[in-house]
């Protein structure tokens, strides 16, 4: 009578036809994954790299790394972007950047046009390291990034879910730089930003935390008691999370615990809204132990250059066997650099990995791709 019943729960689509996958049923943040720091960097033009290593080389050095535009990265298998963003309701509040000026007054032949086509001048969050100084992004404005990863992943709809950090950018640079203020980021502003994310990622197309929340009475609640969504589930999907955590309170305003709310921000672990957390210089037991709670961690294995310009592996070691779920580097292993050996990559070249910390003995990496 056994195959009856097996009939019986086949037609009620309780018996599968074989065993499933570790990959369908596996939680979203039981994988590690790797990301790129500052994503969008296109690096300094020749003139404003000579002025700049004349008058700071230690920020010069800090800034000696660019990225491959953003496609071109997911395909290469990177899993995280990150993108800075400037507030510009008006439009218009980087379209003269202080270093073409500077550029000219030195006398130093003018690099490429970094604006052709006159966007920085209409409203709309802008992407870019440094007003002034280090601005010139391989995408532009947030809205065009945000389509370049939304064509790719409507392309390759089976990918794993896809993390956009965003970092809110508002700090005055000090006196004797002479740049232009930041527009400051209030509620009106992050609700403007959430609305031009809706504006290109339609609901099923991305996690949000009220989809993680669920019954639950609170966010943080929710991911310690493995609220997160399968893999299954999360596939084919983005996921926005916040870098900066001082403006998590402003973003909350009139949304407790991120109710209607987009993205995910970086919050202190006890805290209502706390699904996601950086650990950018966390011990790797201090990660281990916020993954085997449930909530999801991002941290750097390298920063400023100081790792490439010696090899130092000891901090990217670190994260790997942290369990951190997004690794962000500035040398992903897809991105060989000619001046360094060092790069970040997962073991056997995958685009994803079983977490070494919180995932099931029976998880396959496998099962993970693409």
């Amino acid at each position: 009578m056994l195959w009856k019943s097996a009939l019986m729960l086949c037609a009620l689509g309780l018996y599968a036809a074989g065993p499933v996958s570790a990959g369908d049923e596996l939680k979203m943040n039981q994988i590690q994954v790797i990301g790129t720091h500052n994503s969008y960097h296109a690096g300094l033009a020749p003139s404003e790299a000579k002025l700049l290593l004349q008058s700071n080389p230690k920020i010069y050095e800090a800034l000696e790394y660019r990225h491959q535009p953003l496609d071109r990265q997911l395909i290469a298998g990177v899993r995280q972007i990150e993108l800075d963003i400037f507030a510009d309701s008006d439009g218009g509040r980087y379209a003269h950047p202080s270093g073409v000026d500077a550029v000219a007054a030195a006398n130093l032949p003018k690099d490429t046009e970094f604006d052709p086509a006159g966007l920085m001048s209409q409203p709309g969050f802008k992407v870019m390291h440094v007003q002034d100084f280090d601005y010139r992004s391989t995408c532009q404005p947030l809205i065009a990034c945000l389509k370049i990863v939304r064509a790719w992943s409507m392309a390759n709809p089976k990918h794993i879910p896809l993390f956009i950090l965003l970092e809110t950018k508002q700090a005055d640079l000090p006196p004797q730089y002479h740049a232009r203020s930041p527009e400051k980021f209030t509620r009106a502003t992050f609700d403007a930003l959430d609305e031009e994310i809706r504006s290109v990622f339609a609901p099923g197309e991305m996690i949000t935390p009220d989809q993680v929340r669920g019954k639950h009475p609170t966010l943080e609640d929710a991911v310690l008691h493995g609220g997160w969504p399968t893999l299954a589930a999360a596939r084919g999907k983005v996921v926005f999370i916040m870098d900066q955590r001082p403006v998590g309170p402003v973003y909350l305003e009139g949304h407790p615990s991120l109710t209607n709310r987009v993205i995910f921000t970086n919050a202190e672990p006890g805290q209502p809204d706390c699904a996601f957390t950086e650990e950018n210089d966390g011990t790797a037991e201090t990660i281990a132990a916020l993954v085997r709670k449930g909530y999801l961690v991002r941290t750097r294995t390298d920063s400023d250059t100081k790792e490439a310009r010696t090899n130092d592996t000891r901090r990217r070691d670190i994260a790997l066997a942290s369990g951190a779920q997004i690794l962000s580097t500035d040398y992903p292993a897809s991105e060989p650099s000619s001046w360094t050996p060092y790069s970040v990559g997962l073991p056997g070249s995958v685009v994803a990995r079983c977490n070494p910390i919180d995932a099931p003995p029976s998880c396959s990496t496998r099962a993970l791709a693409p």
